[in-house]
């Protein structure tokens, strides 16, 4: 049976929502774009009016990225090093709790670069030992990758969340983990491994922290569901024109082609095709065929090996995807283009059996 929808008018509803859930772990799946950056500083704001407390929530999203910034030394390339913003309420006193030793035993989770936080100075230097000519050699003021990067300040994150856990100065205060998007740039393996390694944290027996986490990244978001199991809230987060719809998944990891399937046969039943429409369709006829083993996204629309039709309709699909249409520039589809897009996608709805109870939205209800 299909989930019950609910909508809300804005994001503070949902993160008082959220709140009054009185969940442990909450999961949020939603697509970029939908807020859940703005979810995350609503959630925080609202920790900030409660009676007694001048906060209650440490949170890791974009606003936490931009604490750290490079300085590349472009006039004599050498002494590179990642700035940190100190004045910052994120680096309150940490100058007293061992933050480097914290943060080795997590970063050696991932990369076997070294690194030193100068606090006095708000800055933090890498290096890498590295073997040449059977010689042990170090390199000072490294610049360390994207990805590196992303790692370490998440890994700066988790160091202060696990003194957060163990309710020590100056993170006692504590009462909220929310935790947006930690893996963007992020190639599948290390985000299987960041999600893996984030549930073992908070499923600590010492973690009485409620954590929220909001993520667009379906792998990062199923390996979540499986490490934090049946005890977290899981929903999945939309935007309309009446403000937000959610709805709670179940306990089976959610796979995030089934609801773009979904939104595709609502957009059909809608008349509300786009140019850009097709761009998602071929995405999905792609994993289709990654997971049937086929060669190519066109074997999901030929029926026949004769099927004049179905390579007609794969030309069609190729044109619409090399003509630069935007998401963000919506333009709707012509008559016949949508006959054509409604022919394709029942095909493939047909061809691989799709539940049909996905295709009952049920009416959203207002909480």
């Amino acid at each position: 049976m299909a989930t019950e929808v609910h909508t809300v008018e804005n994001l503070n509803e949902f993160a008082t929502n959220i709140r009054e859930s009185n969940k442990k772990f909450t999961l949020v799946y939603a697509y970029n774009g939908t807020g859940k950056t703005r979810l995350s500083s609503e959630f925080k704001e609202i920790g900030k009016l409660l009676e007694g407390k001048e906060r209650d929530t440490l949170y890791f999203n974009a606003f936490t990225e931009d604490l750290f910034w490079w300085n590349n030394d472009l006039d004599d390339d050498n002494d590179r090093f990642l700035n940190i913003n100190t004045a910052s309420h994120f680096f309150d006193d940490i100058e007293g709790s061992s933050i480097d030793d914290r943060i080795r035993p997590l970063l050696r989770e991932y990369f076997d670069f070294n690194f030193r936080i100068i606090i006095e100075e708000s800055k933090v230097v890498f290096s890498k030992e590295i073997v040449e000519e059977g010689s042990s050699i170090t390199l000072n003021n490294i610049k360390i990758s994207r990805g590196e990067e992303r790692i370490f300040i998440w890994c700066f994150f988790l160091a202060i969340a696990q003194i957060a856990i163990e309710k020590q100065e100056p993170y006692d205060w504590v009462d909220y983990l929310y935790i947006d998007d930690p893996i963007s740039s992020l190639d599948d393996i290390n985000a299987i491994a960041v999600a893996h390694h984030l549930g073992r944290i908070l499923k600590s027996e010492n973690n009485q922290i409620k954590t929220v986490i909001s993520t667009h990244h379906s792998l990062f978001f199923n390996v979540l569901c499986n490490e934090l199991g049946t005890g977290a809230r899981k929903l999945l987060l939309r935007q309309n024109t009446d403000g937000y719809n959610y709805k709670w998944t179940s306990d089976t990891p959610f796979i995030y082609h089934i609801s773009i399937i979904q939104q595709l046969d609502m957009a059909i039943k809608e008349d509300l095709l786009y140019t850009y429409h097709f761009n998602v369709l071929r995405n999905i006829l792609e994993k289709a065929a990654n997971f049937h083993g086929f060669a190519s996204w066109k074997d999901c629309i030929i029926v026949n090996d004769d099927d004049d039709e179905g390579t007609l309709r794969s030309r069609m699909i190729n044109v619409m995807n090399h003509g630069g249409y935007s998401l963000f520039e919506p333009t709707e589809m012509v008559e016949q283009n949508k006959i054509v897009f409604s022919e394709i996608f029942e095909n493939f709805k047909r061809n691989y059996k799709f539940n049909k109870e996905l295709f009952n939205e049920p009416e959203a209800t207002a909480l």
